[in-house]
């Protein structure tokens, strides 16, 4: 029996991912000869340009949940700014702003077509919230907890 009788057809095996995925995501793509494609050109000081921009995303976000114990929407600016941040770098944080940009358009243009009642909404929470922090100062709530759990 030759050799060529008995050769077993392979698949053809795919091409090698030119930017492999790393662990935090596959890059975004970047316009060429930009100082972001530069910095990628050295393996080295790619990947530390990709960890700092996780790290200050990643500052920004837990100081926005940090922020979620005041009273009000204080949250909301600094994750959304490490969103933004790690969208520059981080294609799956770039599919997840889009997305948001993209709620945050229609909940704009539904608000513009119900002016009163996004206006009333609005104005309900902003008294809601006064009221919530009047509480606290009046009540001496702050000091009751304290109190209660023992600092």
């Amino acid at each position: 029996m030759a050799s060529s009788d008995t050769a077993v057809t392979r698949p053809p095996t795919p091409p090698p991912d030119p930017k492999p995925d790393d662990g935090l995501g596959r890059p975004v793509e970047v316009p060429r000869d930009s100082l972001r494609d530069r910095i990628r050109a050295k393996p080295g000081l790619a990947q530390a340009y990709r960890v700092g921009v996780f790290v200050v995303g990643l500052l920004c976000m837990a100081m926005g949940v940090a922020l979620a114990v005041l009273p009000g929407p204080l949250t909301i600016p600094p994750i959304l700014l490490g969103l933004w941040i790690w969208s520059t770098e981080f294609r799956f944080a770039e599919r997840f702003f889009e997305t948001f940009k993209r709620k945050a358009q229609e909940a704009w243009a539904h608000a513009k077509r119900h002016p009163a009642s996004s206006a009333a909404i609005t104005l309900g929470g902003l008294v809601a919230a006064g009221a919530a922090m009047w509480a606290v100062v009046h009540f001496e709530l702050v000091a009751k907890a304290k109190d209660a759990v023992g600092l």
